[in-house]
């Protein structure tokens, strides 16, 4: 990852977390795009020039160490009122400039105060997450048009996110090393390059089974050779099989099913899979935990929610639920009874 063009100060803090935290260069990547947004807007206002026209060098360590809170502050009105950037994002940018000032009064020791450090985060609306039920899972499978080229391989990473609920990156990262040779297992390298052994049921191990007769032959037909020896999935050119070109295919599949305003998206995927262990497979939460590769359990406490069919049956259940009054045992009730107080009835 290219740190070159970015201040000292920048550099020091994102090697931090991508060589010692072990961050990958994707979260290391976003760490610097939200702090140079926000030094770049610290910069403007002390300068007086727009955003677009400040030397994002000239944040040395003076001017960041003397940042106020209110510059924080002032920042986060204008990532909603300028911006329009929703709670999640105006958190998510607040969480980089205190885990940068963190390291540089914790760490560093170089800083002396941390503007951000008594700054709330955004309130967040407490959402359930979206997911597939089993009926659109297996409809989403089933869309898969089985004269295409890819379709063995696209119906592998369905089956495969479906049923293991790993991330986009994990499947992507893939090996073929990867892979146990009797298929009933595989490891997929997580958040913090921390790596984690994931089953296959049945059909998992079918599906790549299906898959790894065709992998190299399906290169050759589209005359190229594999570039990337070792990873599992490969583009038609014979390289690792890019995040965006399996955004791409899973997008068009939930067109095909008339799903594409649902708000669905490969993230979705993984949703489903721990929503379908938990719910239908009756996974304890610690293991839906490991499965997922969550650090804190209240992370994956997220898909023990109950569901409106869990809820229509838990009121049917009830012994009451078929309860019918009495048509025969019928109350006047057109004159009061003597010595009733109407207003404790």
């Amino acid at each position: 990852m290219d740190l070159s063009s970015l201040p000292k100060i920048l550099v020091n803090f994102l090697s931090y977390k991508l060589n010692i935290q072990g961050c990958s260069a994707l979260t290391v990547k976003e760490y610097s795009a939200d702090l140079c947004d926000f030094l770049s807007y610290a910069l403007s206002k002390a300068q007086g020039k727009p955003k677009d026209e400040v030397d994002l060098n000239d944040a040395d360590v003076d001017f960041v160490a003397n940042l106020s809170t209110d510059t924080v502050y002032s920042y986060l009105l204008y990532l909603a009122e300028v911006r329009k950037n929703k709670p999640a994002t105006r958190a998510k940018r607040l969480s980089a400039i205190k885990s940068f000032y963190k390291y540089y009064t914790s760490k560093k020791l170089e800083f002396e105060k941390d503007p951000s450090k008594n700054v709330d985060s955004p309130k967040l609306k407490k959402a359930l997450p979206k997911f597939l039920s089993l009926k659109q899972s297996t409809e989403l499978l089933n869309s898969l048009d089985r004269r295409d080229p890819n379709y063995e391989r696209n119906f592998c990473i369905l089956i495969l996110f479906l049923s293991c609920g790993m991330r986009l990156s994990e499947l992507v990262g893939i090996n073929l090393s990867d892979v146990d040779s009797e298929l009933e297992k595989l490891t997929v390298t997580g958040k913090g390059n921390k790596m984690r052994t994931l089953f296959l049921n049945d059909a998992c191990k079918s599906a790549l089974r299906q898959y790894l007769r065709v992998r190299e032959r399906k290169v050759r037909e589209n005359n190229q050779i594999i570039k990337d020896k070792n990873a599992l999935f490969l583009s038609k050119q014979g390289k690792r099989i890019s995040q965006k070109t399996v955004q791409w295919f899973v997008k068009k599949q939930f067109e095909i099913c008339g799903m594409k305003d649902m708000g669905f998206s490969v993230h979705k995927l993984r949703h489903t899979a721990a929503t379908l262990m938990h719910g239908e497979g009756k996974v304890d939460v610690r293991v839906l935990q490991e499965i997922l590769g969550h650090e804190q359990l209240n992370t994956t406490q997220i898909y023990t929610h109950v569901t409106s069919e869990n809820l229509k049956k838990a009121t049917s259940a009830s012994p009451l639920a078929s309860f019918k009054p009495d048509t025969k045992n019928t109350v006047n009730t057109s004159k009061e009874s003597k010595g009733t107080d109407n207003e404790d009835q």
